[in-house]
């Protein structure tokens, strides 16, 4: 029982990992737009069906927005990236 659940813990901490350095490299890279960045990717991922990445992009997106003081952050983008993401995918 103790190997099953240290497996399920270093899963977790696998996934932690993965969004904490995406979150880190998307507000080096984009700054400003990282949050919208990440939003976008969320609504890729969601529109192709991957709904594992959709919840990491939006994880990294939440995260971007706890932790940077510069990211913009307006609902209207928001709103207008996924409706673009719908229209590239038919």
């Amino acid at each position: 029982m103790l190997v099953v659940i240290r497996r399920w813990l270093e899963h977790r901490r696998a996934i932690r990992l993965r969004w904490q350095d995406d979150t880190r490299r998307l507000v080096a890279a984009e700054e400003a737009n990282a949050y919208n960045e990440a939003q976008r990717r969320a609504a890729r991922s969601c529109v192709r069906g991957q709904i594992r990445e959709f919840h990491h992009w939006a994880k990294v997106s939440a995260e971007i927005a706890r932790i940077s003081p510069v990211v913009e952050m307006d609902i209207d983008v928001v709103t207008a990236i996924v409706a673009e993401e719908e229209r590239r995918s038919g």
